[in-house]
């Protein structure tokens, strides 16, 4: 009997030992596949066989597909780290009452071969695991950071040539930067005319930022693009009085949105 044989017709035994070895996780395995369809115990005996038959590939690509599963589920690492312990533990069990039952006689080399490979290939299916799982974590986080970025900028067609960017809550110099860089990119890539910033959102805006937004204005004109502001308040107009920092004559000025909106539609698409 081979040693795959013998570890598939005592699947029970292993997994009764198994179970024992993991004191933390055993509680959860119902919860994990709920969670993110993963049957532990299952993907113990995938494991154990790509070992014992020294499927590399197959044990890499399994490594692969097991990190970017828990990262995306965001189930938590110590239960795997605990969970391949034990199998690893486990393991050393079947081999033992393996050799007991095949009578296989004691051999110092055959023992430390056979411990050395073992031991490895559960090692590298670990680092294999943890590097997908940090990869994709990493990509869900700048996935999210996009997101969010894009939902700071919410830049909202009108028409096929008009668009409105309203700003609301604090505007400090990262979200500046991420302003800077989307509303240029979109005023080429959707050939936008007339853009209207809505301030009616932005309580206070210090003076670096008003300077920069000032540049930005210099940039939109550039890309043949007229800026439209509406929703100055009276505290960011007076800070901007007192720096000297007038936006009249970057951009044409309206103290609502529904003002620029409402004089758009009267004349035809000219604000």
């Amino acid at each position: 009997m081979s040693i795959k044989e013998f570890l598939i017709s005592n699947k029970e035994p292993f997994e009764e030992k198994l179970l024992n070895e993991a004191v933390n996780v055993r509680g959860k395995i119902e919860e994990i596949r709920l969670i993110g369809n993963i049957n532990l115990l299952k993907n113990a005996h995938l494991l154990v066989l790509y070992v014992v038959e020294e499927k590399e590939q197959e044990l890499l690509a399994f490594a692969k597909r097991e990190g970017i599963a828990w990262a995306n589920f965001n189930l938590t690492l110590a239960f795997k780290l605990e969970w391949v312990q034990a199998i690893r533990r486990t393991l050393w069990v079947a081999l033992y009452n393996y050799d007991l039952q095949t009578n296989e006689s004691a051999d110092r080399d055959r023992f430390y071969t056979l411990e050395n490979k073992i031991n490895a290939l559960i090692d590298q299916f670990l680092n294999g695991f943890f590097i997908n799982y940090s990869k994709y974590k990493d990509e869900l986080i700048e996935a999210q950071r996009e997101l969010v970025q894009n939902l700071s900028v919410p830049i909202i067609p009108v028409t096929p040539y008009v668009s409105i960017l309203p700003l609301i809550g604090t505007i400090d110099s990262s979200r500046t930067q991420t302003i800077e860089e989307k509303v240029l990119i979109e005023i080429g890539r959707h050939r936008i005319h007339t853009l209207i910033l809505d301030f009616s959102g932005i309580a206070e805006m210090e003076g670096e930022i008003a300077k920069r937004f000032l540049k930005l204005l210099d940039g939109i004109s550039l890309m043949g693009c007229r800026p439209v502001i509406t929703g100055l308040r009276p505290e960011i107009v007076q800070n901007m009085v007192d720096l000297d920092l007038l936006f009249e004559h970057k951009a044409i000025i309206k103290g609502t949105l529904q003002q620029a909106l409402d004089e758009y539609l009267a004349y035809g698409g000219t604000v």
